[in-house]
């Protein structure tokens, strides 16, 4: 059995949430929170994918007809995509206008038990 969990249109660029996101493919649930304790000071994106991954658990807990311990969950596939990008303007001189560009990303993380074959 699996659980998926999806955070949609995150304020954070996707190649920041990427790096973060790189380093938890394919972990066992306790060892990626572990990281990600560490990572909490250094990167916003950890922060992100932490929430995310709490409520892939939560979702698997509920799902499961017996009682599951975090020790048994996998990581089985978590990826960051781009979302729509906001565009702003910035006035600048002579009349000018630049373009501003604010970045969103789609992140879904799916957790299986460890000893799933699907």
């Amino acid at each position: 059995m699996q659980a998926t969990a999806k955070v949609k249109n995150v304020r954070y660029g996707v190649r920041k949430l990427r790096q973060v996101v790189d380093l938890m493919r394919g972990k066992s649930v306790e060892e990626a929170f572990a990281m990600l304790s560490i990572l909490n000071t250094q990167k916003k994106g950890a922060v992100i994918v932490e929430n995310a991954l709490k409520s892939a658990v939560a979702n698997y807990k509920q799902k499961s007809p017996a009682a599951v311990s975090v020790d048994d969950l996998v990581i089985k596939s978590i990826s960051a995509d781009g979302a729509t990008i906001m565009k702003r303007i910035r006035p600048r001189s002579q009349g000018r206008a630049y373009r501003i560009e604010k970045p969103t990303s789609h992140l879904t993380i799916v957790v299986s038990s460890g000893v799933d074959k699907e």
